[in-house]
């Protein structure tokens, strides 16, 4: 088996390498690379790893004809295109907490120096003017923090904090009440943040909803001697807007690691004597690069070799351990899904998809994934479990959803039910032990292991219909493996799943076709 290949486009530890080495995965590191000359190579390649300077823009995406997976050393993805990745059926992974610790210590590093003026003392007592006058800070003991946002980085903040003797508020939609009491804050509406905080630090990525979350407006809601921290993103606060606070007093000074253009080499914030600035530090210590490097290259690898998915941003994360539960569920979910695709002749409005028992008390998200790909692989070109919902959903599907911890006549049960244009279709299936089995058919009962080669009869019950069938197979000589059959009333319809040990031609099902009794023959491959 060919082992899969990885290039390390960006600088990173050499710990990778070994990572990637140790797990099987080749490994080429090929750094500063010009987009042409990235273009050139990618295809190569089953993985690319990155930091920030390259760009996996949709044309190199679209190059990587063997790329499965782009992981990025950090918490950053601007300089990937996950629209473009999805489309592709690419994972795009980051690390979002290998530098947590260090970003945190970097915020809490400004808003101390903010607090005490350090920067500017330093560069005032090395110029010789011993300014001990000229310096007076506050303490931040006893004083209160406000974070906008307070996910991973942002929760670490607020511990610090608290172990400074801060009172530690928190404005964050997605903060629960149960986690906000865990933290030992208080969460609280954007408005009430901006007129009790002291100190005001930036813990959010940067979307439309909080692009300028700090501008003109809020900034003038703001206690009169705030002082601001932003080591998040660039551009959740207006420079502009900041600079005229900060001269007109209202803003006591700042503190930014990130900027709206980097690099930053010019900035209409550089030089303001209240203002401290640093290059995007946040994640420049020693620690947290290895960290980075190492947890991208095990989740890119585990992933390559085990199909174990964390920290992805485009689809459904999946532990080792998940993945080595779920293995089976998986080949359940596609089996049913492909069984439903490839008898879907007409177009797809809806797709239902039920977890009962066992398999409703798992994570379902990856399963709704690969059932969704399983269905439309014989309907659409490329797709995969990582833009089959993206497909789904630009064709107008309308694809839901639900699990149930009940148990029927099963212990576990994935039931798939499909709606198109001109009927409705539901396939059910179950595990014995780790086998997957058809356990239900539009209602009709009956249990059958689906083999590479399947043959779908759909049929009236009526006495002859086996021999006749089994002699137009056995005039054919193909031999039939197994042969399953169900019904739902004696004389009324059925349904016979048949494994065979070859193709069956398009002739031979013509012919089974036109069997007296018979609906609907197919063959349906796995």
């Amino acid at each position: 088996m060919t082992k899969p290949k990885v290039l390390i486009a960006d600088k990173l530890s050499p710990q990778a390498i070994d990572v990637f080495k140790q797990k099987g995965v080749d490994v080429d590191v090929k750094t500063g690379l010009t987009p042409e000359e990235l273009l050139k190579i990618i295809g190569e390649y089953d993985g690319l790893a990155v930091r920030s300077a390259t760009k996996a823009i949709a044309a190199v995406l679209e190059a990587g004809k063997k790329l499965k997976v782009v992981g990025r050393a950090g918490i950053g993805v601007d300089n990937v295109d996950i629209p473009a990745a999805t489309a592709a059926g690419i994972v795009v992974m980051n690390t979002p907490f290998g530098n947590s610790v260090t970003t945190a210590e970097h915020s809490i590093s400004l808003m101390m120096s903010l607090a005490r003026q350090i920067p500017q003392a330093n560069a005032s007592t090395h110029a010789g003017k011993w300014e001990k006058n000229g310096f007076m800070g506050v303490e931040i003991a006893g004083k209160t923090l406000g974070l906008i946002g307070c996910g991973n980085i942002g929760s670490i903040v607020a511990d610090r904090a608290q172990g400074l003797k801060m009172k530690v508020i928190v404005s964050d939609p997605f903060l629960t009440k149960e986690r906000a009491e865990a933290l030992h804050v208080e969460k609280v509406e954007l408005e009430d943040l901006l007129k009790r905080a002291d100190f005001i630090s930036l813990h959010t990525p940067l979307t439309d909803g909080t692009r300028n979350i700090l501008n003109k407006d809020s900034i003038a809601k703001c206690k009169k001697g705030v002082r601001i921290v932003n080591c998040a993103r660039g551009g959740l606060v207006n420079e502009v807007d900041l600079k005229a606070a900060m001269e007109s007093g209202q803003v006591a000074g700042a503190a930014f690691d990130v900027f709206e253009e980097e690099p930053a080499k010019t900035n209409i914030l550089f030089g303001m004597p209240n203002f401290i600035a640093t290059p995007h530090l946040g994640a420049s210590t020693t620690e947290a690069q290895e960290n980075v490097a190492v947890q991208v290259a095990e989740q890119m690898a585990d992933y390559l070799i085990t199909g174990a998915i964390t920290n992805a941003l485009n689809i459904p994360s999946m532990s080792a351990e998940d993945a080595s539960k779920l293995k089976p569920y998986l080949e359940l979910a596609t089996q049913l899904g492909g069984f439903a695709g490839q008898l879907t002749e007409n177009g797809l409005k809806q797709v239902k998809i039920e977890y009962e028992g066992k398999a409703g008390m798992l994570n379902t998200k990856p399963l709704t994934a690969v059932a969704l790909k399983g269905l439309l692989a014989p309907l659409v070109e490329g797709v995969n479990m990582v833009n089959a919902p993206v497909i789904a959903k630009e064709r107008g599907i309308d694809v839901s959803a639900t699990s149930h911890d009940r148990t029927g006549d099963y212990q576990t049960l994935i039931r798939i039910t499909v709606v198109t244009e001109k009927r409705t279709r539901t396939v059910a299936g179950t595990l014995f032990g780790d086998k997957p089995r058809i356990v239900e058919v539009n209602g009709i009962k009956l249990e059958a292991g689906l083999g590479k080669y399947t043959l779908y009869v759909n049929n009236d019950d009526k006495p002859g219909f086996i021999g006749a069938l089994g002699t137009v197979l056995g005039k054919a000589k193909i031999n039939i493996a197994n042969f399953h059959l169900g019904r739902n009333d004696a004389g009324g319809e059925a349904i016979a799943l048949v494994n065979v040990d070859q193709q069956v031609s398009a002739d031979i099902l013509a012919e089974i076709g036109k069997l007296a009794s018979v609906k609907q023959a197919k063959l349906l491959t796995f």
